[in-house]
């Protein structure tokens, strides 16, 4: 008898609990030798105001396991509640996030049948690193953070992704003609690290051209790999154009745990009706089922779920008339599938997994490099409503001193002094560049920095905030305003 093998299981909110069900029935008939350990993550925590949201016998169980499978969670919008999803993600260290997209036509509509692709996406860092502040009455404030260890572990899993799955290009979607240092960084490292791969096609895109490309022809992409958000949003993208988001999955990999789930919401607007489609799920339970060595059960599984599809056993969302030849519910998809165990499909390309690893390995060793960093100024965030840049100003020059100079003034990115103009429109929270001369030969003391802040004070100005100004090897780590 084989052994089974414990996995954590999430069965979540709205429509989770249902489809959860579905998926487990049919990977359970098609052998799978599944020890289940369900956990409460999600909606029922969040309304019992538990912190934090995961408890510390939840926690357990997946250090154990070391393996989830998760049914959609739900997030509260607003109001400063971390999400469950993204929580597990960077605890866990599940920096890789794979998505595939593949078409289904004709059984699935779709307007690209050749769809056939893999978004890897960075799962830990960007905007979704959640780091936000709220600096004044008219200003908010969001972190992007593209770190190098980052960048160069995510990049160098879509590389051997493609190695190992004998993928032939590798594209990289950024937006570094603005955003510089971040976006920048991640093209950078695309770069680099391609290199090592030569017998791979490499190939870079600004996000937004990329986006269109994608959108109305994404046969030309093999894998892409993208930092944190735009990931997110292309991979959902990527999905529908396949035929539907209800059929995506994904997987996060780290070096030591993983973890499984659809790639759409909690979707309560139909919850409890035995309408929802648990394609999403149980591909990504499919993607489970080889990580932890159960190809046998997979490839039963995955087959039985083609033939079901092939046979037009669609769910409402994926059910049209003169392709699909029955809808159903949640529940009959399930005993449809299982009904077909032992089956495969006839025109849709059957799945013959073999024994052994599924995927790259996600362990990565980060060789720091060696750079001279060298303190020239800082960047002051001052709060003033009493005037225009030019008298702000006069009220900063006074506390010039240690060889700092007040150099520019900027709102939101766009310079305001000098050389400002009336049009330009300004809220109420200014960034105040200090900075030593260019030709100065040693670093500004951090001493120096605290004096500048108390004679801003002494001046009778507010200082929200401040960003030390570095360079690196004598290259800027910082970026000048817009009209500087």
């Amino acid at each position: 008898m084989s052994t089974k093998t414990s996995l954590t299981v999430v069965h979540g909110d709205g429509i989770g609990p249902e489809i959860m069900e579905a998926t487990l029935t049919i990977l359970q008939e098609a052998g799978a030798q599944l020890e289940l350990e369900p956990i409460e993550i999600g909606e029922k925590n969040f309304q019992a105001g538990n912190s934090p949201i995961i408890d510390p016998a939840s926690w357990e169980s997946l250090q154990r396991t070391k393996v989830l499978l998760k049914a959609p969670t739900f997030t509260p919008e607003g109001g400063g509640m971390k999400s469950a999803t993204m929580t597990l993600r960077k605890a866990l260290g599940l920096y890789a996030n794979v998505r595939p997209a593949l078409s289904y036509h004709p059984y699935v509509d779709t307007r690209n049948p050749q769809t056939d692709l893999i978004i890897v996406r960075e799962n830990e860092e960007d905007v979704y690193s959640g780091v936000e502040y709220r600096q004044s009455s008219d200003l908010t404030q969001a972190h992007k953070l593209i770190s190098q260890p980052g960048a160069q572990r995510i990049i160098r899993y879509a590389f051997e992704y493609a190695q190992f799955h004998g993928r032939k290009k590798v594209t990289c979607f950024t937006k570094d003609n603005l955003l510089k240092l971040t976006d920048g960084l991640f093209h950078q490292t695309f770069n680099e690290v391609g290199v090592q791969y030569p017998e791979i096609e490499k190939e870079h895109m600004l996000v937004d051209i990329g986006a269109a490309r994608l959108a109305t022809s994404p046969e030309e992409f093999d894998v892409l790999v993208l930092p944190n958000s735009y990931g997110d949003i292309l991979s959902e993208l990527a999905a529908q154009l396949s035929g539907s988001v209800g059929m995506a999955g994904e997987a996060n990999f780290g070096p030591d745990c993983a973890m499984f789930q659809a790639l759409h919401g909690a979707a309560p607007r139909i919850a409890g009706q035995n309408l929802a489609n648990p394609s999403g799920l149980f591909l990504s339970g499919i993607q489970m089922l080889l990580h932890i060595g159960q190809t046998d059960a997979a490839t039963r599984a995955h087959n039985a779920w083609l033939k079901a599809i092939e046979d037009g056993i669609h769910t409402y969302d994926i059910h049209k008339e003169g392709v699909s030849k029955q809808k159903v519910g949640t529940k009959e998809f399930a005993k449809a599938v299982v009904e077909r165990l032992g089956q495969a499909p006839s025109k849709l390309k059957a799945v013959a997994y073999k024994s052994g690893p599924s995927s790259p390995s996600a362990a990565y060793t980060y060789r720091r490099p060696v750079e001279a960093k060298f303190l020239v100024g800082v960047d002051v965030f001052v709060e003033f409503i009493n005037g225009a840049a030019d008298d702000l100003a006069r009220i900063l020059q006074p506390a010039e001193a240690d060889g700092l100079k007040l150099e520019t003034i900027s709102n939101r990115g766009t310079l305001v002094w000098p050389r400002g103009h009336a049009e330009t429109f300004s809220v109420d929270t200014f960034t105040c560049r200090f900075k030593l001369a260019d030709d100065a030969k040693n670093p500004l003391p951090h001493t120096a920095v605290v004096t500048l802040l108390d004679r801003v004070l002494k001046n009778g100005l507010e200082f929200l905030k401040m960003e030390l100004l570095y360079q690196f090897d004598g290259k800027p780590g910082f970026v000048k305003a817009y009209g500087e």
